[in-house]
């Protein structure tokens, strides 16, 4: 029997089509990306850290985000004294991989430097911090999922029904609380509107005018929490339990 041709109208064929369309676009993106990267990473060698940070922020641009981006471009805003941008980074480089000693003892050491205020964070961020958002909505998912099969099997099931129940109690528990921790982390200090100051001598005020009381000096590095925009200011929940308004200019969320 002779081998059937490949319709070109078939969905086959199609699939086929735009797989090896997307192969085609994609490598030369990389390509290019990569040659980026190593030409940052070069400039950072050679000591001419604003050429670096150009490359850096190019990829970032293009949404090109990884932890070590963001470490790199971190340590390169640090060396020329930005240290609320050189924070800001570290930051973005934690909250994609928590497990980075570098970035985080580097993260101390700026914040240190520039005296920083941090937020009080919550207890999710003090005993669960080395667990990112992905993982813990993965572990909720696996536990919801097992606690079905469970129940499942729980409904069939003609013996043993004891160990059946502690089961799907076990991964119940689980899926709930991994759930919280998820919802913890996104609501809380280290959620989606933590931002950090990234320019000098910024004062959080009572009003949305330069000419309003002062609430809080807020040196660079600082943590804020956005809780509303109005215009070109920011009413943020500040460190030491206040609140007050922040030209939007002057800060930058640690998620993109």
């Amino acid at each position: 029997t002779s081998r059937p041709r490949l319709d070109m109208r078939t969905p086959l064929f199609l699939l086929n089509l735009t797989g090896l369309l997307c192969l085609t676009m994609t490598r030369p993106v990389h390509a290019e990306a990569d040659a980026t990267f190593n030409k940052a990473n070069a400039d950072y060698a050679a000591g001419h850290f604003p050429d670096a940070i150009v490359g850096y922020e190019s990829l970032v641009k293009n949404r090109q985000w990884n932890p070590v981006l963001f470490y790199d471009l971190g340590n390169a805003y640090y060396r020329i004294g930005d240290f609320g941008r050189a924070i800001l980074n570290y930051e973005r480089a934690l909250a994609l991989d928590p497990a980075q000693p570098e970035a985080r003892a580097n993260l101390q050491l700026a914040r240190d430097q520039a005296r920083a205020i941090e937020l009080v964070p919550g207890w999710t961020e003090i005993h669960l911090d080395f667990l990112t958002r992905d993982q813990c909505a993965w572990l909720a998912a696996v536990a919801f999922w097992g606690a079905a099969a469970i129940l499942v099997g729980l409904y069939f099931a003609q013996r043993r029904a004891v160990v059946w129940i502690f089961a799907l109690v076990l991964l119940g528990t689980i899926s709930a609380g991994a759930t919280f921790v998820v919802y913890q982390l996104e609501t809380g200090s280290a959620g989606r509107d933590l931002a950090i100051v990234t320019k000098k001598n910024i004062q959080a005020r009572l009003a949305t005018a330069e000419s309003a009381g002062t609430v809080l000096l807020l040196p660079p590095g600082s943590e804020v929490k956005i809780l509303s925009t109005r215009g070109d200011w920011c009413y943020a929940a500040l460190p030491n339990d206040l609140r007050g308004w922040i030209p939007a200019q002057s800060i930058e969320r640690v998620r993109l």
